[in-house]
Formats: C-alpha cells, structure tokens, sequence
C-alpha cells in the first residue's frame, strides 16, 4: 500500500506564487507615479483630496464588515484602489466632504452589496464617481488650475467647505481639452495632453505616466493588456477615421486618445479582473465595446467625456460576452440547432 496521502483537488493544479494582496498592492504602486504627479501638479489640495477618499473607503469596508460579522479585508488592499481611483477621477479642488462620501458610496453600493471582492459587477470608483457627478454636477465640472503658486503652502477654498454648504472657488480654470474642442472647437496642444500640462480631474492630466503604470502590470503579468490595447485601438481608429473625412469637426486620433480619462479608465478601470470578461476573445470585444462608446459619447452625445459611462456599460454585459464567446472544451462538439 502506498504510504503517501493522494490529494485530489480542482483545478488548476498548477499554481502561481501571486496572491490577491500581491496583485493589488502592485496596482497602487502602478498609479503612484501619476498620483504623485498630480500631487505636484495641483499641490496640497489633491494630497488631502486622494488621502481623504483613500481613508474612506478604507474605514468603510472595515466597518461594514466588522457590522456584517465578517474578518476585516482592508488588507488586500482593494479598498485602497478604489479610494485611490475616485479621487484620481475627481477634480482638483473637489470638497473633500463630497469625496468622503463618494468612497462610502463606491464601497458599499459598487462593492459590498454584491457581496464584497471577486462580486462586484461594476467598477467600485466609477460606481461612486456615477453617484457624485448626478448628485453634484456643479462641483465635479468645476477645474482649479495646475502649477499655481503657492499650492505647496494654500488649500483651495472649496477643498475646505463645509457639508452641504456651497463651496467657494478662488480660482477656476477654463474648460477641459474634451469641452473645449466640443463646444469651442478649440484643439490642445498633443504634447500637453501627454505630459499632464492641462486642466483637468486629479490624476487624468499625465498621460505618459498612467501608460508607465500600466506597462509595469503587463510586464509582472497582472494586466491582461488585450483590454487596453483593443480600447485605445479602438478609439484610434474609429476617430482616425472622423477626423479624415472632416477634419475641422473632429479631433484628432492622437488628441482622443491623451485627453481626458481615457488613458486612466483604460489602464486602471476597464482592466477589473471582476468586472471584465474572462475569454480571450471576450475581453477583446469588450474592449472594443468601450472604445466604440467612448468616440460615439465624446463626439455626438451631450458630454464632452464618455469613460465613465462605457466602462459602466461595458460591465454590465461582460457576464453576457462571456457567455457567448465560451471556449469550446476540449473533444466536444458544438450542439446541433433544432430544427
């Protein structure tokens, strides 16, 4: 008889030595540069703004799951993506009332209420940004301006208002590179758009370095860099395509890719490992999906900005992508239709 236990277990049988914990500490270290980017950027009033949604969403898992009699999960670090990411999505001189309760919002409606990690349908961050763009459409489209002096030594009025109070700005920035060329025709410059050197949300600015942060996870093998690859593919070519046939009309392929969010929801929002595909194929059309949302917002719908909005979107029918693009087992056969 043998003397050695057999286990038998599911697969897979062959694992890597990468936790959860692993991958998503190595997530926020990929979107520290851009954070520290923004920090420089915009000053003392982005450190509080990405320190106070970071805090929140992590005192809110704690806390639901200490109400909920479960062991506490702040240490995966999850939490601490969200909160990073919404205040990434947020303007720079956001109320930070407003975005302690975005946090809340993005971890127990877009996390904890489909029962926590590995459950959500919806990316958390734009769960809570969704919320606070429809409950505060005025804050969250007002833009204080990069590299002012004194932003190292001075909070921004509005940073500091009080709840449910109206917040005072002491200085607002013209619009966004997306509003303006929408609604002015005005076009930036593309390598402002790349460096960061733009108004715009905290952490959208610097293109280059959310492409960095985003390298690094393909290269450890944490990113499955078919999403954002076929997203800014995507949108490549579909306004490459606009701006040939009116080139006055529309922007150009290398504007849409480097201004606003996309660069940001590509890299970091898209690639949910919840709440993308699983197929290789299907996270190929998914990714298609949102880029093809994002050029038909941007260029015909009533905002200048669709990020949001398509990776939302996108999340919702990743189930169903999934379920039509199934890999076939191996020695079956596909099921003869009924005639």
């Amino acid at each position: 008889m043998f003397k050695q236990t057999l286990h038998i277990s599911t697969s897979p049988h062959l694992k890597l030595g990468v936790s959860t914990d692993d991958i998503m500490r190595n997530v926020v270290w990929a979107m520290l540069p851009a954070s520290a980017f923004a920090v420089y950027a915009f000053g003392l009033s982005v450190f509080l703004l990405l320190v106070t949604s970071v805090v929140a969403a992590i005192l809110t898992e704690h806390l639901l799951c200490r109400w909920s009699g479960k062991e506490s999960t702040v240490n995966d670090w999850s939490a601490a993506i969200t909160g990073l990411l919404l205040g990434l999505t947020l303007p720079p001189a956001f109320p930070l009332w407003m975005a302690f309760v975005g946090s809340v919002i993005a971890i127990a409606l877009g996390k904890f209420a489909f029962g926590g990690l590995g459950y959500n349908t919806f990316n958390p961050a734009l769960v809570g940004r969704a919320v606070l763009q429809a409950a505060f459409p005025a804050a969250i489209t007002t833009w204080h301006p990069a590299f002012l002096e004194g932003r190292f030594t001075d909070i921004a009025s509005s940073t500091l208002a009080l709840p449910f109070m109206e917040p005072t700005y002491d200085a607002v920035s013209g619009a966004t590179p997306l509003s303006a060329f929408k609604f002015d025709g005005v076009a930036a410059d593309s390598a402002d758009l790349a460096l960061g050197l733009v108004s715009g949300s905290a952490g959208e600015t610097c293109a280059l370095l959310i492409v960095l942060g985003g390298i690094y996870l393909i290269a450890r093998n944490m990113m499955n860099w078919r999403i954002p690859v076929s997203i800014l593919l995507t949108v490549y070519v579909l306004s490459g395509i606009m701006h040939w046939v009116d080139a006055e009309a529309y922007p150009s392929p290398v504007f849409m890719l480097f201004s606003g969010g996309l660069m940001l929801g590509a890299v970091f929002m898209a690639t949910d490992m919840v709440a993308s595909p699983l197929t290789a194929k299907g996270v190929v059309v998914y990714g298609v999906l949102i880029g093809l949302l994002v050029v038909v917002i941007r260029l015909w719908g009533g905002l200048p900005e669709g990020v949001m909005y398509a990776i939302l979107l996108a999340n919702a029918v990743s189930p169903h992508i999934d379920s039509a693009l199934q890999n076939r087992v191996y020695g079956t056969v596909k099921k003869a239709k009924a005639t």
